[in-house]
């Protein structure tokens, strides 16, 4: 029995050499990698004041600095689609997957990509409105995303540093409007 162990054991061993070498690269290789931001604004006034401003799921423009027109087709109901126009010139359009008006929050994702202006390939995000005391808000805003091109060997325009490094400046400049918008806004 131990003449036939030894027998196989090389037989074995070189089909685990043989796997290991075809198959060790390949495991290497991997996709994307998916990315997490989150982005968090203190605003001086009561949340409310904030939400009516962000609400509005179809006029991003009214707030963020980097759109520079915004058009929906469905206002706040789930499925809803806006078209925003980057500063750059290009396009993205977005649906809208969940609004609650109640937790003054939305959820969105990237319905058609353009890798010509925004390095990601999809996004999911997710803006929500807290209360900060004495007439104050946080704005935290959360974006999901993968790199523009999802190949092993992405160009440097679509990889992972330069899809965080779009996606962060977004929702910061957005955050940034937002604020500016709010609170240079009269009082009652």
């Amino acid at each position: 029995m131990l003449n036939r162990l030894l027998g196989i054991a090389p037989l074995l061993i070189a089909s685990l050499i043989a796997t290991l070498t075809v198959s060790g690269p390949l495991a290497l290789a991997h996709g994307p990698t998916p990315h997490k931001t989150k982005e968090t604004l203190a605003i001086e006034a009561p949340p409310e004041a904030v939400w009516a401003v962000l609400a509005d799921f179809d006029d991003m423009a009214a707030w963020h600095p980097m759109v520079t027109r915004s058009e929906g087709d469905g206002g706040t109901a789930n499925g809803a689609q806006r078209t925003i126009t980057l500063d750059s010139g290009g396009q993205l359009v977005d649906g809208l997957d969940e609004f609650d008006a109640a937790a003054r929050s939305y959820t969105y994702r990237l319905a058609r990509e353009n890798l010509e202006v925004f390095p990601v390939s999809f996004y999911s995000a997710t803006i929500a409105v807290n209360p900060a005391g004495q007439g104050r808000s946080e704005v935290v805003w959360t974006g999901r995303f993968y790199r523009g091109d999802t190949g092993n060997y992405p160009p440097e325009s679509l990889n992972d540093a330069a899809a965080v490094a779009a996606m962060t400046q977004f929702l910061r400049t957005g955050l940034e409007g937002l604020k500016q918008t709010v609170e240079a806004a009269p009082t009652d």
